[in-house]
């Protein structure tokens, strides 16, 4: 194994969007999924033993900036909190604006505007989602990766943008205002939160 004992594995935001930007998941992306399936970092020796080639996927993934190396047990977030919205949610947004959506058009979690605005972006949502899944039946799977607006015609900053991604079969749509912080370890805690409380989340 190319890493030493007493490790522990995190992918990184870049892995996390990577692992969980498709409804159908790779090989590569199931062995990185499965680093948020448990309320704590999974342990070096736990997640080679349930991936096939670990040791190459591991390379690759480290190669590609998708998992770090930990020394230590990090525990899960914190899916109780209170203020779920503004503490993860708006930190994804260089305006500390965004909405988390499902992909049927539900409001999950808005930070940043009101209730009204939130809904009507959540509804936008669920329209791209029809029309990616249109399209991926027309064989084009380009529809599913990343949407953004913008007001001026330099196209340097967009106005909104919105983030598709699968967790265990359900999709989601983070829209945020502004630059997209995407690099960003609230992205990690965002896909964690909603792996370890699905239920509660799916019923907003």
């Amino acid at each position: 194994m190319t890493a030493p004992a007493g490790t522990w594995l995190m992918p990184t935001p870049q892995g996390v969007l990577h692992a969980f930007g498709g409804s159908e998941p790779d090989a590569m992306q199931s062995a990185l999924q499965a680093l948020l399936a448990a309320d704590h970092a999974l342990p070096l020796d736990v997640w080679s033993s349930a991936v096939v080639d670990a040791d190459l996927v591991l390379a690759q993934a480290r190669e590609r900036g998708w998992m770090e190396l930990m020394r230590r047990p990090v525990p899960g977030p914190d899916v109780r909190l209170d203020d779920f919205a503004q503490h993860v949610i708006a930190p994804l947004s260089g305006e500390r604006r965004a909405v988390l959506a499902s992909d049927g058009g539900f409001r999950l979690g808005h930070a940043g505007i009101g209730q009204d605005e939130a809904d009507t972006l959540s509804v936008a949502a669920a329209d791209f989602s029809a029309f990616a899944r249109r399209q991926g039946a027309r064989g084009w799977k380009g529809a599913e990766r990343y949407v953004s607006f913008f007001s001026e015609p330099t196209l340097l900053m967009p106005d909104w943008s919105f983030v598709p991604f699968w967790v265990d079969g359900a999709g989601y749509w983070l829209v945020v205002a502004g630059e997209p912080l995407l690099n960003n370890l609230a992205m990690v805690e965002l896909v964690w939160s909603i792996r370890l409380a699905s239920n509660r989340f799916q019923t907003g």
